[in-house]
C-alpha cells in the first residue's frame, strides 16, 4: 500500500502565517496577557507569534506550555482519538504569585494543526473549568476572561469535536491557513532539513 502524499511545510512558511496570523489576531482581539502553546507542536509556533504580538518596549508576553496525549482504541473505530490525558499542566499557584492570576485575562491558545479537533476541544474546556472554579471559590466572575485559539493549519475535514464558543467569552478562532486533509510534515520533525526544505519549495509551501 503506497504512502500517503506528505504536504510538507517549511520553517518559512510557518514564520510567514504567524505574523500575517498575528496582524489579524492584534485588530480582533488585541495583545494577548498569555500565550498557552499545546506541546510539542504548538510550541515553536506561539514563540514566533509572541515576536509579532509585541510592540517594541513593551513586555514579553508570558507563554506557558501543557502537553496532551491522545490515547487510540484501534479495536474500535468509534472511539479512536476520544480518550486524551493531561502529561503537563498550567501550574496555577505559580501563575499567581508572577501574574496574579488568570481571571479576567486575555489568553491565547496555539497548536500547529486542528486536525480532528479534539485536542483543541480538550484544551479550551479544561483551561475554562479550571478558571472558572478558581473565580468561583474567589467570588469572581469569568466572563470578562477572553479565550482565543490560533492554528497554524486547519485541515479541512469533519471534526470529532466542536469548540463551545460560548467559553471564549468574545475570543476568536483563526488558522493561519486551512489546507487539504494530508499529513503534514513539518520542519521541526524533520531528519533532514535541507531536503524538507527542498520538497516545500517543490510543493510552494515556503
Amino acid at each position: 500500500m503506497p504512502l500517503p502524499e506528505k504536504y510538507y511545510v517549511s520553517y518559512n512558511c510557518v514564520h510567514k502565517l504567524c505574523k500575517k496570523s498575528a496582524e489579524e489576531l492584534l485588530e480582533r482581539i488585541g495583545k494577548p496577557d498569555l500565550i498557552i502553546g499545546i506541546g510539542g507542536g504548538g510550541f515553536i509556533p506561539a514563540r514566533i507569534l509572541r515576536t509579532f504580538l509585541k510592540h517594541d518596549g513593551e513586555k514579553n508576553i508570558p507563554i506557558q506550555a501543557i502537553g496532551l496525549s491522545l490515547y487510540e482504541d484501534m479495536g474500535n473505530q468509534d472511539t479512536i482519538g476520544t480518550e486524551i490525558v493531561r502529561t503537563q499542566w498550567l501550574d496555577f499557584g505559580a501563575l499567581e504569585k508572577n501574574f496574579d492570576s488568570l481571571i479576567g485575562k486575555n489568553i491565547l491558545i496555539v497548536d500547529e494543526v486542528d486536525d480532528t479537533r479534539t485536542t483543541l476541544h480538550y484544551a479550551l474546556s479544561e483551561l475554562y473549568k479550571d478558571i472558572n472554579e478558581k473565580a468561583k471559590s474567589l467570588g469572581r466572575d469569568i466572563h470578562d476572561t477572553k479565550f482565543s485559539i490560533f492554528v497554524v493549519h486547519n485541515k479541512m475535514k469533519a471534526k470529532r469535536a466542536d469548540i463551545d464558543e460560548s467559553m471564549m467569552n468574545g475570543g476568536v478562532y483563526l488558522s493561519g491557513e486551512d489546507v487539504p486533509d494530508k499529513w503534514i510534515a513539518y520542519p521541526w520533525e524533520a531528519n533532514d532539513i535541507d531536503d524538507h526544505t527542498r520538497r516545500a519549495v517543490e510543493q510552494g509551501h515556503d
